[in-house]
Parts: structure tokens; sequence; C-alpha cells
């Protein structure tokens, strides 16, 4: 984009926006009068991601320097200073934005409440930009960027050592701005006419039309005067709509007829009409389109595979569509934007959410969609076997669900809390009122912060749940699991929900006429706990099978012998215990075995001589059979901090 105005050229990659790029600048320059606080808004479509990644080139130290800045309006280049704090949003959680704030900030810091107080206390103010605010949330229906907004960006902007600039939804920069005094905050609508810029969107047309910039030689785009005309035509009817632009010029540019648009009433002024255009521009039906683009509207993640986007067509559909997908490429190619996934497969979404937001509000019922969808997600698993499942299918089924209201009945498969993705299963699980969740349901959002926290991989997510099961009184699940076939590190044999606990250890009791001793485990707790025996000083002791579940409220302290240290180094296994953690080594090389996390801290642990360990918390204690030979599982390296909601 070359066009000058007033003696300068716009910002090669904003094309425009003088006005509120100078507004940026003064508030980045913490020039007299700028308040602290600034609040990007505007209709989905408006330019807000494309205004904010500019000035963002702008902050950044290294890239700026690759930009003509000499060119440049001096009131739209910020002063050069450290790059910003950005936190991008999309598909995180507030938690999880939060969290990468106060890393960057390298805050020693234990809840949320820590984060904004420690925050407060800077000895200098920071600078923090989000983007995206829209995007938020691994699951779209949950209503994450409401949550970042109340949770996240309403408490930053109360302290007065955070200089906050954020992009978000039109109703939620109302509220946020609400809550601050006069001249803290101001809101740039993108779609008010004191920051809305209609030449600069005759100006991208102009630019996506230009034969020297890309496009094909066409008659309405090699003569410069019927290629500025046509583009002064798309930029009027588009309003204050840069998407708009965008799409009616990636329709024109397929016109069958090679030729533009003969009137202005041809070129859309909303992404509606974009839609409904383009599709008789190229001869086809605009319900079809709409039809076609359904499932990529409701789609969750980066995006659809393109095998399981047809096959959610004919879903929707209700018939196949194989034959219409096969000759859709001209209809829907303007709308669509391919991908790379990080599993290195090409993905498919909506060039612009905001192509997602006219789609849905023209359906029926999203939730009847939904229900479509999420079924023809569940037929697609194969074997209805979820190690084999497509990532899309695995990781977003639950999201699809929740939406269609299906969620509390598809939370019975051990087999989906397993190798599903357990940060979108998370947040879809949590969406729901938990009085509509079944108890496997429950448990799993017990252990959810755990395996989202250490990023824990399927095998050890299946021993963490195998052990919550056990603990929650769900013993089938826990048989489900180990039937998945995944070799787990341990095997939970009981669960005591004993509270109080103090110290654990484990020992013998002697067996008559001849009997073996019996191992059992030891209980420290208060005295005048139910089934205790006093042993003085105000504590008592619970004696426990350690193998069976059996209670032995019958045997004495007295008659337990404890390992002696010579039987304790003698045995293959040692353990090492932290606050919530427990790590059992192979004594001969060394080797970690395994490690058992926990949600809350660890008061006491113990080893058998034969590999059964005895952990305890404030929620009671449990006993596993260690399986693992060597295995070398930790998830140490995986979790910064013992903190809930770090970033997954």
């Amino acid at each position: 984009m070359t066009a000058a105005t007033d003696g300068y050229i716009p910002h090669p990659y904003v094309g425009g926006r003088s006005a509120a790029l100078r507004a940026l600048t003064a508030w980045r320059a913490e020039a007299p009068g700028a308040p602290r606080v600034l609040v990007l808004t505007g209709n989905p479509g408006s330019g807000c991601s494309r205004l904010l990644a500019g000035f963002l080139m702008l902050c950044d130290p290294e890239f700026r320097n690759r930009l003509p800045l000499r060119e440049l309006d001096p009131s739209t280049v910020p002063p050069e200073l450290p790059a910003p704090v950005v936190p991008a949003p999309t598909g995180r959680t507030a938690s999880q934005v939060l969290w990468l704030i106060a890393d960057h900030h390298e805050l020693r810091a234990a809840s949320a409440a820590d984060v904004f107080s420690q925050l407060a206390s800077l000895d200098q103010p920071t600078t923090i930009v989000v983007p995206d605010v829209d995007r938020a949330g691994p699951v779209r229906a949950t209503g994450e960027p409401a949550r970042v907004v109340r949770e996240v960006l309403a408490p930053l902007a109360a302290a007065e050592t955070v200089r906050l600039l954020v992009d978000v939804p039109r109703p939620l920069a109302h509220e946020l701005a609400a809550g601050l005094p006069t001249g803290a905050v101001r809101i740039i609508d993108l779609d008010e006419p004191e920051w809305a810029d209609p030449e600069s969107l005759a100006l991208h047309a102009d630019t996506a039309l230009n034969p020297q910039l890309g496009a094909p030689q066409l008659p309405f785009t090699a003569d410069p005067e019927v290629r500025r005309t046509l583009a002064a035509a798309i930029g009027r009817r588009a309003g204050t709509s840069q998407l708009v632009v965008q799409l009616a010029t990636r329709s024109v540019l397929m016109a069958p007829d090679r030729a533009a648009p003969s009137s202005d009433q041809l070129l859309p002024a909303s992404v509606g009409e974009a839609l409904d255009l383009h599709s008789l521009r190229v001869d086809g039906d605009p319900q079809t389109l709409r039809l076609i683009l359904t499932p990529l509207a409701l789609a969750e993640g980066q995006g659809l595979p393109s095998d399981l986007w047809g096959r959610l067509v004919t879903a929707v559909a209700g018939q196949d569509m194989t034959g219409t997908m096969t000759q859709a490429a001209a209809l829907v190619s303007p709308f669509l934007q391919p991908v790379d996934s990080e599993d290195g497969r090409t993905l498919l979404r909506l060039r612009h959410p905001a192509v997602g937001d006219e789609v849905r509000a023209g359906l029926p019922s999203v939730r009847t969609t939904q229900a479509r969808i999420a079924a023809a997600l569940l037929d697609a698993v194969p074997d209805q076997d979820w190690s084999k499942a497509d990532p899309y299918v695995r990781d977003y089924v639950a999201g699809h669900a929740f939406e269609a209201g299906l969620l509390p009945q598809l939370l019975t498969d051990p087999g989906l809390f397993v190798y599903a993705d357990p940060v979108p299963l998370r947040a879809a699980v949590e969406a729901v009122p938990r009085d509509a969740l079944g108890a496997p349901a429950r448990t799993y959002l017990r252990v959810a912060p755990l395996l989202t926290r250490t990023q824990a991989p399927s095998r050890l997510r299946a021993a963490l749940l195998e052990t919550a099961f056990i603990e929650d009184g769900l013993p089938e699940y826990a048989a489900a699991v180990h039937g998945l076939g995944l070799d787990l590190p341990w095997r939970t044999l009981w669960s005591l929900p004993l509270t109080g606990i103090s110290a654990v250890t484990v020992g013998t009791l002697p067996g008559g006429d001849g009997e073996p001793h019996t191992p059992v485990a030891a209980f420290a707790v208060p005295e005048g706990t139910a089934g205790a025996h006093p042993v003085g000083d105000g504590s008592a002791l619970v004696v426990h099978g350690l193998v069976q579940p059996v209670d032995l409220a019958g045997a004495s302290p007295e008659q337990i012998l404890l390992l002696s240290e010579e039987e304790r180094v003698a045995a293959p296994l040692m353990l090492s215990r932290g606050a919530d953690y427990v790590r059992v080594w192979d004594r001969g090389g060394e080797a970690l075995v395994t490690e058992l996390l926990s949600e809350t801290p660890y008061v006491g642990s113990d080893l058998s001589p034969d590999g059964v360990l005895l952990v305890a918390t404030e929620r009671g204690a449990r006993a596993l059979r260690i399986t693992a030979a060597g295995s070398g599982d930790s998830l140490m390296a995986r979790v910064p901090d013992p903190r809930e909601g770090a970033p997954a």
C-alpha cells in the first residue's frame, strides 16, 4: 500500500487508520492526557486485529527496523521501548492468560490474587497488550472471552502500575471501561466516525486488485482507472468493514465472466451479502454455500481436516453431499483459509470468525446441528477405540456435544478421558452444571487441573485417573482404564478416606500358628479418630491392611513390626517426596521408575520391600502396587510451579 497521506505513506500492514494509530502511539509514549488503559473494539471484521498487529510491529525493537519508519507519519510511530508483554488469549482460558503474564514477570505467585497483588507492587509500570480476546477459550461456546475480561483484564486495568491495551468485543469493552475512573480509560471503536477510515478501505481494495501485487490480469484489474473506480465502490459499500472488502475482492477476482460488477448493488455491504452475492456470481446457491460452511462455522481449535469436513457436511444436510462438495471449490474458496496444524496436517478454517457468526445466525437450531455433528464425530471413531480416533474427533467432540446439550451422556467413557486433550475437555466439562454430571465426570473434573498443569501424556493421564476412580469409589471405571492396554506404572489397591493423617508407615503383623506375616499400613491420626488406638501425646494409630483393604482395628500398635534399615536398603526400590509428588526409583541403577503427582500436598509416604507405595494427603490414604520398571516417566519438567491453572 503505497498511496501517500499528507506526504507520508500509510503503515504497510495496516494501510491507514492514522487517527487510531496516533491514539495508540500517544498511549505507548505516555503522552500528556493519554489514558493508562486503551480499549480497542468494533464490529467483527472491522480490522481491530489488523490494526493491533500493525501497531505491535512498531513496538517490537527488532521488527520495527524492517518498516520504512522515516516515511511514516511520526505521530503514528511509537518511541523505541522494550517490547510490551503480549499474552495471546487465542484458544486459552482466562487462567492461562493470567499465568502467561505472571511467568513473563517472573512472579513467585501461588494464586491469581497473588499475581494481581505483585503486579500492583512493581517498582516500574509494566505495559501489557492483549489482542483478540474474542478468540479466547479452548471451546468456542463456553463464554471464555467474558471470563478473560472479568477475571483478568478488569483487575489488571485497576492496577495503577499496569498500562493496558486490549482488543475486546464491544459489549465487553463498555463493561471493562465502566469500572475505571474518568480519564483512565478510552474506548477506540473503529466503527465510530472519529476512528473509521473509509479511504483506507478503498486502498485495501485497490491493493488486493492490483496485478503488480499478485492479483490476476483481468480487464478491471489491469486498467488503473477502472481498478480504482471498482476499489472505491467496494470500499464505499463495505462501510467500515475490512472483512467485507477482503471477501468482495476475493469474490470479484473469481468472476467466471472476467467482468467487474456492473452496479454497486452487486457489491456486498455485509458479510451475509458477501456470501449471497458470491454464490450468485459463480452460479451457485446461497443456501448450499451456507450449508457447506456450517461445520467450519461450528468447528473448534485450529480447523477441520478436509476429509472430516465433507463427512460433517453430509451429517448436517441429512443426505450425501459428496458430489456437491467435489464441485464446490469456486463456491467456497473466498471464505476458506488453510492452516498447518501442530501435527503437520493441513486443516481448513473460515477466513474470519465473523463468517462463522453469519452462518451460525442463519441456522434454524444450533443445538440440533451440533447434535448431528457430534453423532457423526462419534461414528468416526474406529471400533469406538479412542486411541485410533482422528485428533480433531478425540479432542473436540466434547465441545460439539456441549453445545448440543449432550455432553453429560458422553462423559461415561474412560477412553475419552484418557486420550482427549485435557485442556478443551476440561473446559467443556467445567461449563456443564455440576449437578448434571455423573460420578465419573465429577472425578474427571477433580483431576483435570492436575492433567492440564502437568501436560501428562495419555499413559500417565490413565494412571492418575485410575487412582482417582478408586478414591471416588468407582472401581469399575478404574478397571476399564486398565482395560485400555496402556501398561500403567501402578495399580491402585485401595483408598481410605481418612482425614487428619500426619504420618504413615508400612510394617507387618506376625501371623499365628506358623501363618505368614500380614503387611499393614499404619497412620498417625488425632486421638479420638474412629477405630484408632491411642498412643499418647494426643495422637493415635490406625492400622489397615497394606495389600488387601481390610480393617485391622483389633491389632494393637505394639504388635506391628516396622521395617529395619537393613530391609529398606535391601529393597529394589526407593522413594523421594516433594510437596505434591512422590518419585519411585530403581535403587540399583538409580533410574526413575515412576512418579505420582497429587492435586493436594502429600503428608506422608512409604514403600514396602515388594513395591507397594503408601501415600497420604489431606483427602486420605491409598496404596499402589508399582508395576513399572525403569520407565523414566516424570512430569516434573512439565511443572514449573504447582499452581492451579498454570498454562497447559
